[in-house]
């Protein structure tokens, strides 16, 4: 008789945003340790042939995390590709930045509608069909640094996420007594293709040079220098295994240092 050492065997996963970057990363992590992975992000193509690329394990769910009718289509995609559900990733997000009189409602909701609407329904969603099912599951939260606290030209994002914190402690409360789980992982700075756009907000706001603001914020960092994807799969696979079975409405900062909770 042999046994699996891959900490994911025989699980399923459905991540949100998955067609490039984190949650991407996530995926790739998740297949090498035995699941089965559902790749949903709105771009269809984009997300097809991430999930092509990733193998027979992963397959691909185009979802809109803004719209009640697209989520409910994606789960129900995603469950009659993979048969059932036992982990949900909630990675899909927006940023933005402008001053605090800058800030429009377009971008409120934009933002708000991504970052807090996607993530509760989606939650939802994933909590209704693991209660239906009776076997418990794990539910994993992207928040962020910029939930712990405000800063001057990130307002909407830094409530967004904090929302995000504040959701994962109300579910996590209220869902464990079915066994499952509700955590969230809070990243600092993560380098990866959207900090071209988070720069560029800093450079019109606070006047700096193409590339200055992400120099200053990688060595800021007392590890010595930004995140990336892969920095984070450590705490997801882990929040995703029964080893998490007893931590509940957690959020767990993997920044390098930057934040101390």
């Amino acid at each position: 008789m042999t046994t699996s050492n891959q900490r994911l065997d025989g699980k399923t996963a459905l991540i949100t945003g998955a067609a490039r970057g984190i949650g991407l990363e996530f995926a790739r992590a998740y297949i090498a340790e035995g699941a089965r992975v559902a790749l949903a992000d709105i771009n269809a193509e984009a997300v097809a042939q991430a999930a092509a690329a990733l193998g027979p394990h992963a397959v691909a769910v185009q979802m809109d995390v803004t719209s009640a009718e697209s989520i409910a289509a994606g789960f129900a995609e995603a469950l009659a590709k993979l048969g059932k559900l036992d982990i949900l990733v909630n990675n899909a997000a927006l940023f933005s930045a402008s001053p605090i009189v800058e800030i429009t409602h377009a971008d409120y909701e934009r933002l708000f509608s991504v970052n807090v609407f996607g993530t509760l329904f989606c939650l939802q969603a994933a909590a209704r069909h693991m209660v239906a099912r009776g076997e418990g599951g794990k539910i994993i939260n992207m928040a962020s640094q910029a939930g712990r606290r405000g800063e001057g030209l990130v307002g909407v994002y830094c409530a967004s996420k904090a929302a995000v914190i504040s959701l994962t402690q109300s579910a996590g409360q209220d869902l464990i007594k079915h066994g499952i789980n509700v955590n969230a992982i809070a990243p600092g700075v993560v380098d990866g293709e959207h900090w071209d756009g988070v720069d560029a907000f800093f450079a019109k706001y606070e006047g700096k040079a193409p590339g200055q603001k992400k120099r200053e914020v990688g060595a800021a960092v007392p590890f010595g220098r930004m995140g990336v994807a892969q920095d984070l799969t450590g705490m997801a696979i882990f929040l995703a295994t029964k080893e998490a079975d007893y931590i509940v409405a957690q959020c767990f900062g993997v920044d390098g240092g930057n934040w101390m909770a």
